[in-house]
């Protein structure tokens, strides 16, 4: 019989990006990049943690600094993703314009 929980007593908290995914401790990066592949947004998860539910935290992340003055642009003008991303973002589309 097991005394202790399956992970051991000690749990990752979690805003800490360490997990276990097939037996091992894994960690996911998601990312929002612009074409030429320049880092815009990331957010780091623990590595059995889903895909489509970070979609919308990462793009919520992305900050586009305007020329002069002005607040950063937060929406992109188009989205590319390598998951279903409308299936958990329901039909009000990736930027919440309709």
């Amino acid at each position: 019989m097991q005394v202790e929980p399956p992970g051991g007593l000690d749990t990752e908290p979690d805003d800490h990006g360490l997990g276990r995914s097939r037996g091992g401790l894994t960690t996911k990066l998601h990312l929002a990049v612009e074409q030429g592949q320049k880092p815009m947004s990331i957010v780091i998860t623990a590595g059995q943690r889903g895909d489509s539910p970070q979609f919308e935290p990462v793009l919520k992340k992305i900050r586009v600094r305007r020329p002069g003055p002005g607040r950063p642009r937060t929406r992109p003008d188009r989205v590319r993703a390598d998951k279903t991303p409308h299936a958990a973002i329901g039909s009000s589309g990736p930027c919440g314009r309709g």
